[in-house]
């Protein structure tokens, strides 16, 4: 998930050139590869019965993770705050019209096609896991379910669409920017670099997830979030239901 503020002194730096700078702090990485994760599992077990409990466990996880990512867009490092990457439709027309043209505008941290994708991107991501959640828990009627699926193709076509344009990037700047989302680390100058990592806020983060992984598969039926065990309660409520009609 790509997009913050172009370097000011260096808007348009030629492709592959300064130093490599600590742009990406330590929460903004994990959240990123856990939204992936997240969304990837989800998506992948929508459809079955057998793996819901793992599908309904995803997907609050991602909802989880975006109200982080909104709360340290607001308070966060200066790359990871909205108000130092999201520029609207004009710049982002602009910055794909200088990819077009093999000149790409270079920006320290997110661009603004991508930082127009990320706000695109959360909104979705609240629209899958509040439907999703209601779905669950039979609220509102069947419209619901439609939205949420509507929500998750949306959202799949548009990590599609940035997973290509981060490829394109990539090689228009002479950037591995898959490999900056691990490291942190992007071409800049002294000046774009962030002074802390923040790893313990991360770290915070990945036990927090984890325990709410533990805990619901703590809560789940015999044979975890994904195994017979699920599947077999799943079975016998619906047999129950049938014996009280």
């Amino acid at each position: 998930m790509n997009a913050t503020s172009a370097s000011p002194a260096e808007p348009h730096a030629p492709p592959g050139t300064g130093h490599r700078v600590l742009v990406w702090d330590a929460p903004v990485r994990l959240f990123h590869w856990l939204t992936v994760l997240s969304f990837a599992g989800a998506f992948l077990t929508a459809e079955s019965e057998r793996w819901r409990l793992l599908h309904v466990t995803l997907g609050y996880t991602m909802a989880g993770l975006v109200v982080f990512r909104l709360l340290w867009g607001l308070v966060g490092t200066r790359h990871a705050r909205f108000t130092s990457f999201v520029r609207g439709p004009t710049a982002a027309a602009r910055y794909l019209g200088s990819l077009l043209r093999g000149r790409p505008e270079h920006h320290a941290g997110h661009n603004p096609a991508g930082a127009l994708a990320i706000v695109v991107m959360l909104g979705l991501a609240l629209a899958v896991t509040v439907s999703g959640w209601a779905t669950y828990d039979g609220l509102f009627g069947g419209w619901v379910e439609d939205v949420h699926e509507a929500a998750a193709n949306g959202m799949l076509g548009l990590v599609a669409l940035h997973v290509a344009a981060v490829v394109l990037a990539s090689r228009l700047h002479r950037e591995n920017l898959v490999g900056a989302m691990v490291s942190g680390r992007k071409i800049g100058t002294p000046q774009d670099a962030i002074r802390r990592a923040w790893t313990g806020v991360a770290m915070l983060m990945l036990v927090a997830v984890l325990s709410f992984w533990w805990l619901q598969w703590r809560a789940a039926p015999a044979g975890g979030l994904t195994g017979d065990g699920l599947f077999a309660a799943s079975k016998a409520e619906h047999h129950r239901d049938h014996d009280d009609d």
